[in-house]
């Protein structure tokens, strides 16, 4: 409380935990439980807000899947559940169910809600350094009509790849991350900031921390163009022939 800052964003696992520490909390925050925006009033105090709400919010409507009446799991119960679930239940999901790793509703029962529609990954398994990991298989989920994975780095986790093979459309963190700051940005210097920033800051993202990887025949011009491409992007160039041999 009586660190040299104005304001900051507060991420897992303390969205919970910082709460006993401030003075004054938004509504939203209040409703649902979970803080990860605080600002520092001119008397000193501290004030929460969740901006998480209007992220998630935001990545749902630009998916542009419809939640009304579908059944939902959300997997992890940390500060981020709390937002996820308050967002679901606002957009008049039929049932969400926050799924841990004990009480009522765990890993070892997932077959009671084989039927989800709407799968949200609030955990941070599959998370760098961590990929190739993932919660649950979602082959157990026939009914799945979307995924939401707030992981954003990497930009595709196991559980998004394996939507992928199984034709479910899924989706990454990245622009709730961009537009719960966004948010935070507007509380932190009492300013508007408008909305389409969201998605061109997202796309400016997408295009610098994703990378192209280029595949082909023996002598069909990988490692020519490859090199080309880094001179002209600034990027590194990466042979994995190379670094084969290196390893090996």
């Amino acid at each position: 409380t009586n660190g040299d800052f104005h304001a900051i964003n507060v991420t897992i696992p303390y969205k919970k935990a910082v709460i006993p520490y401030l003075s004054k909390m938004s509504d939203e925050a209040k409703r649902i439980g979970s803080v990860n925006t605080v600002i520092r009033l001119s008397d000193g105090s501290l004030f929460g807000d969740n901006t998480d709400y209007f992220g998630f919010s935001c990545l749902v409507r630009k998916s542009k899947i419809d939640i009304k009446g579908k059944k939902a799991i959300i997997l992890g119960n940390g500060g981020a559940s709390l937002t996820v679930k308050a967002v679901l239940c606002d957009m008049g999901a039929k049932s969400v169910t926050v799924i841990s790793r004990s009480g009522e509703d765990n890993y070892t029962n997932l077959s009671r809600h084989a039927d989800a529609q709407i799968i949200v990954n609030t955990t941070p398994v599959g998370m760098y350094p961590n990929n190739g990991s993932a919660a649950i298989n979602l082959a157990d989920f026939s009914e799945c009509v979307a995924v939401f994975d707030l992981i954003y780095n990497p930009a595709r986790t196991a559980l998004m790849l394996e939507a992928n093979r199984l034709s479910i459309p899924n989706y990454g963190g990245l622009l709730m991350l961009v537009a719960q700051a966004k948010r935070a940005a507007e509380l932190f210097t009492v300013t508007k900031i408008d909305d389409m920033l969201i998605d061109e800051i997202t796309s400016k993202l997408l295009k610098d921390t994703q990378n192209i990887v280029l595949v082909g025949m023996p002598g069909s011009g990988k490692s020519t163009l490859s090199k080309m491409l880094a001179e002209k992007l600034g990027r590194e160039f990466i042979d994995t022939d190379e670094e084969i041999l290196k390893r090996e």
